[in-house]
């Protein structure tokens, strides 16, 4: 009998405490890391890791290296050395962009080409899945075993863990029942729980539809601002009531509610990218100025609750080729694709623009 968390319970252990500030250790290197990521750093912290005997890192990804003119030698992460006289305001000044046009001249900023990086990549990684800015405060740790029992710290052996973060977390179903709603009177509404600890899922079913035949379908990621708030600045809110609207006239569907807000970088991020969008970048660039990738979600999960609902071909609704890639690729057909052209304005107009030109939107 054993009461130790595995490596996913330690892996959600550790994404708690990155967002609250708290470091972790991860190890399987050349040498363990102390990580903590940039966003909740507390100047207090920052004195500490300043008090012991390696060179802290501020990694962050090459996507914000690019932004910031800092040479990117491990490639996909950038290792900066972190000055002498640097406090809180200038780490976090070069892990968030939202001051980046008022004060540009954050350099020269040195990064590190030699030593090996893996750890430090398995940093921003474990960070970003937290939805924190993706940029980690590090330093070596020779003796990382005891600093972290002395500490009561986390421990991630990073080799056990980049299978988990490269995966989708395997889904179970919690609980179904009767949903009637305005678009159909006919309506369920199940709950999917990932194991990984991370957020809950959802699938409304309409009607009862065949699993011997495609099945209208819509991976529909959650939007706060567009589905709750009426946004105008994208078309989500349109394409969810839209959606739900075709499935009720035709009598069946399923409606797959994913909750990867912001194209998977969070609710927080997001508005930090509409903050970027009011200074005249578009959604792409202000997602690059984050650090992140134009799209973060994973449509995998979509596919993962079709097949535990039976359903293994589907009619997409979609305007989006890389949702019908990845449904391919995970083992859904996809028989149709069916468009969703709505929720054009006058505020979106070049958001929608943008889908189109640079993420190859069928609008």
């Amino acid at each position: 009998m054993s009461f130790a968390p595995d490596i996913i319970e330690r892996l959600a252990r550790a994404r708690a405490d990155l967002r609250m500030g708290v470091p972790i250790v991860l190890t399987g290197g050349v040498v363990p890391l102390l990580v903590l990521a940039a966003e909740t750093l507390t100047d207090a912290r920052l004195d500490d890791v300043r008090g012991l005997a390696e060179e802290p890192h501020l990694v962050i990804t090459a996507r914000r290296a690019e932004t910031l003119k800092a040479r990117a030698y491990d490639g996909d992460v950038a290792r900066i050395s972190l000055p002498k006289d640097a406090g809180l305001t200038w780490v976090q000044s070069i892990a968030a962009p939202e001051d980046d046009l008022k004060s540009p001249m954050k350099g020269p900023l040195a990064t590190a080409r030699d030593g090996d990086a893996d750890l430090h990549r398995a940093a921003v990684k474990l960070v970003k899945s937290a939805q924190l800015l993706p940029a980690a405060l590090t330093v070596s740790l020779p003796d990382a075993a005891q600093f972290a029992l002395d500490h009561g710290l986390t421990v991630i052996p990073a080799p056990l863990a980049a299978p988990h973060l490269a995966a989708t977390s395997p889904l179970h179903p919690v609980v179904h029942a009767r949903l009637p709603m305005a678009a159909a009177e006919a309506g369920r509404l199940h709950i999917f729980r990932p194991e990984d600890g991370g957020a809950e899922h959802y699938a409304i079913e309409i009607g009862r539809p065949s699993r011997d035949k495609p099945v209208l379908a819509r991976l529909h990621s959650a939007c706060f601002t567009g589905d709750v708030l009426g946004s105008l600045k994208c078309d989500c809110g349109p394409q969810l009531h839209a959606a739900l609207d075709q499935m009720g006239i035709e009598g069946e569907g399923v409606l797959l509610y994913l909750n990867q807000e912001g194209r998977g970088i969070g609710l927080a991020n997001k508005m930090r990218a509409y903050s970027l969008q009011d200074q005249g970048f578009d959604t792409v660039e202000a997602n690059h100025r984050l650090g992140f990738e134009d799209d973060e979600r994973d449509f995998r999960i979509g596919a993962k609750i079709l097949q535990e609902m039976g359903f293994a071909q589907v009619r997409l609704l979609t305007n989006n080729p890389r949702k019908i890639d990845m449904m391919e690729k995970a083992g859904v057909s996809v028989a149709e694709r069916v468009a969703l052209k709505v929720g054009q304005n006058a505020h979106n107009q070049a958001y929608l623009a943008t889908k189109a030109h640079k993420s190859g939107h069928m609008l």
